[in-house]
């Protein structure tokens, strides 16, 4: 399974662009799909009402992984896993 991983960002976010940055090659790495996503822009006006506050915001396979900061090797262990993230067990 190839996982998805999505970006959730805003014009002039500086983390933002870091935080990119740091998923290239994890994707890469992994073989997983990268995107990126202005929530601002987005056709979802609800990702801008529910994220907007609190970016960058990762998701995988639809489901939130982190936010503001990425653990590379938490992310590399999720995109190991066969099977889509659905979020993290509490």
């Amino acid at each position: 399974m190839t996982h998805t991983v999505t970006l959730l960002t805003r014009e002039g976010c500086g983390s933002c662009v870091r935080v990119h940055a740091q998923l290239i090659p994890l994707c890469e790495g992994a073989g997983a799909r990268l995107e990126t996503t202005d929530v601002d822009l987005a056709a979802d006006r609800e990702l801008a009402v529910e994220y907007g506050d609190r970016l960058p915001v990762v998701l995988v396979d639809g489901a939130e992984h982190s936010c503001w900061e990425v653990d590379d090797d938490e992310l590399v262990a999720t995109l190991a896993e066969p099977e889509p993230f659905t979020g993290w067990d509490d």
